[in-house]
């Protein structure tokens, strides 16, 4: 991080990401406010900081900032720093319009993302929360082959795996171990060099009989995977209709559940909007694929009428707190290179101390750099 700045600096943060990340910038003489309270602040406070002529906002994605809270901040906001990888609660048109650099904290996440994935996929599969559940509460009898329940095996089934950016990869790359095939789509392009090191990867393996088994990994359409994997793992942005080519909003559905196995999880760790709740807990009623684990959902916090929480689901649906990020490095390093917390501020430094050139555009954390090109 650069040592140089122009003037004291106002900061507002909705959240607290770390003390650590604070006192870099009020050692460089930032003057930061925190909003204290661990729930999100309300819109009309952080409309009220914009207001009052702040330099810099750090937010997360519990924060909506649209075009009354941008247009508040217009002439006297320089930057929106993001405590996340995704911005969907940030309008960029309005970002846009109003010359509002917001910055994110893509790649540090990639690898805490991509093992979660992989971990709570392992969850539901092998029932891990029933078992424990039946050791807690002292209702584990005898030992028995096949009695109260069994779990599946990961080990060599076909893993669908729908996008194939950073996480997707980082995810196969870590159940390569597992002996499974892997089945890919992307909502943008293949990544033919990348599936090429995977399969060289299987077959050293199955050469070097670390695999019993020859495995594959392919492209294949978006039905073909639904149809053929055992787990699907989702790892796509949302994209609702008119925002690109492939659309996300809604992706798991009631018509596209219905592609794929009975036997089959569903695992998203990407956005919670991509999965039609309703239909998927109607889908788990009905025996029309085998469980799901979810760590995002469309409404954060869960609500306490979604029908994600009903009871007759408990042993088939694992819920999490959008966790996936949370380890100790990922979230509170200050070193941009390996921690949210580092990246956001580093990002939120380089727009307000004019750094690479002092043009947005060049900035390698701000997102909408083509507002400034």
């Amino acid at each position: 991080m650069t040592n140089s700045h122009t003037r004291r600096f106002r900061i507002f943060a909705t959240c607290d990401i770390g003390e650590g990340a604070f006192k870099i910038l009020r050692d460089r003489g930032y003057k930061v406010e925190v909003y204290p309270n661990p729930e999100p602040p309300p819109k009309s406070l952080i409309i009220e900081r914009v207001r009052s002529g702040i330099d810099g906002l750090i937010t997360t994605l519990r924060d909506r900032i649209d075009a009354e809270v941008l247009e508040a901040g217009r002439g006297t906001l320089k930057v929106v720093s993001q405590y996340a990888v995704g911005f969907d609660n940030i309008t960029r048109g309005d970002a846009n319009r109003c010359k509002i650099p917001f910055t994110n904290t893509a790649d540090v996440l990639t690898e805490a993302t991509a093992e979660f994935t992989l971990f709570i996929l392992g969850n539901a599969a092998r029932k891990l929360y029933p078992s424990e559940r039946l050791v807690r509460n002292q209702r584990w009898g005898t030992w028995h082959p096949y009695l109260p329940f069994l779990g599946d095996e990961v080990t060599g089934k076909t893993v669908g795996v729908i996008g194939t950016g950073r996480i997707g990869q980082a995810f196969i790359k870590k159940a390569v171990g597992l002996d499974v095939d892997f089945l890919c789509f992307d909502t943008e392009a293949a990544q033919p060099d990348f599936a090429r090191k995977i399969q060289d990867t299987m077959d050293v393996r199955f050469r070097n009989g670390f695999s019993a088994d020859s495995r594959s990994i392919r492209s294949v359409s978006f039905e073909e995977v639904l149809r053929e994997s055992d787990f699907v793992s989702i790892h796509v942005p949302l994209i609702r209709a008119g925002e690109g080519k492939f659309p996300t909003y809604h992706l798991f559905n009631a018509a596209t559940l219905r592609l794929m196995k009975p036997t089959a999880f569903l695992v998203n760790t990407s956005r919670g909007p991509v999965v039609d709740e309703t239909d998927l807990a109607a889908a788990l009623h009905a025996g029309v694929i085998a469980g799901a684990a979810l760590d995002v959902f469309e409404k954060e916090p869960l609500p306490a009428d979604s029908p994600l929480r009903d009871p007759k689901l408990e042993n088939r649906l694992r819920l999490f707190s959008h966790f996936a990020s949370a380890a100790r490095v990922t979230r509170l390093s200050t070193d941009p290179n390996q921690g949210m917390a580092g990246r956001c501020i580093q990002g939120l430094i380089d727009v307000l101390e004019g750094n690479h050139g002092g043009n947005p555009a060049n900035m390698p954390y701000v997102v909408n750099k083509e507002a400034f090109r």
